[in-house]
């Protein structure tokens, strides 16, 4: 039994504004999902899509996540560079050094992502959307690999990444030192049960070092948890199947 990685979601001031940024960047399709929701629909089913929620609060500080674009050559890397501010992006420092071939940009909203250079070994089996880079330990890596069923393609100096058996962006984490967690963040995983068992793949992802956050009750459909590193994440109902 496993987790299926249903979107990344990504709370926006104007969930459709920004869901409009990313699918003119990524090329993906955008559709309303009701409750201010927008789900952008990536061109694979085995990826995992974008989800883009109402914001509560003011984005403060850097993501703990962000994506990791890839090129084939540096005029595609500028195109993508172009594409990318010709939508609302803006350049960026993260302390990134002059010498290091990737671009950092900013989003509308100010959610950081990178286009890497061509040539990168690392990025080099994976597509446009090559990898979402993370924040976190070794031990959230493992955790992450047991609860979708991803192996570890890396895992060296207590930094690890997993990636589908069916190919997709590779999701990485960098280990120590770790950035501060001051409260929820503006990104968080939304999962769906492989087998349709809400309640005992929420039972399975506590037994494996997950935290309930909400008394393990689900509400309207979903329950929150946190991970090892205390990042929250979604565990949601399957959606029902139409009779045959």
């Amino acid at each position: 039994m496993s987790s299926r990685l249903t979107a990344l979601n990504i709370a926006a001031a104007y969930p459709a504004g920004l869901a409009r940024f990313w699918a003119g960047l990524l090329g993906w399709q955008d559709c309303e999902e009701g409750s201010g929701f927008v789900g952008l629909t990536p061109p694979e089913v085995e990826d995992f899509g974008l989800r883009f929620s109402p914001a509560t609060v003011p984005k403060t500080g850097q993501n703990l996540m962000h994506f990791d674009l890839t090129s084939t050559s540096l005029t595609d890397q500028q195109a993508t560079v172009d594409r990318a501010l010709s939508l609302g992006a803006r350049h960026i420092d993260i302390g990134q050094l002059p010498e290091e071939g990737h671009v950092v940009l900013a989003d509308p909203e100010g959610n950081e992502f990178c286009v890497i250079e061509p040539g990168n070994n690392f990025l080099a089996e994976c597509g446009f959307v090559g990898a979402l880079a993370c924040d976190g330990s070794q031990e959230v890596g493992y955790f992450w690999s047991q609860a979708l069923g991803w192996p570890l393609v890396w895992d060296q100096d207590e930094e690890t990444a997993i990636r589908s058996p069916h190919g997709g962006p590779k999701v990485t984490w960098g280990g120590p030192p770790l950035m501060p967690r001051n409260g929820p963040g503006r990104q968080h995983f939304d999962l769906t049960p492989a087998d349709g068992d809400q309640s005992a793949e929420v039972a399975r992802l506590l037994s494996i070092g997950a935290t309930a956050l909400t008394n393990g009750e689900s509400t309207a459909g979903r329950t929150v948890l946190a991970d090892p590193d205390g990042n929250t994440f979604c565990v949601l109902a399957a959606p029902p199947q139409p009779d045959k």
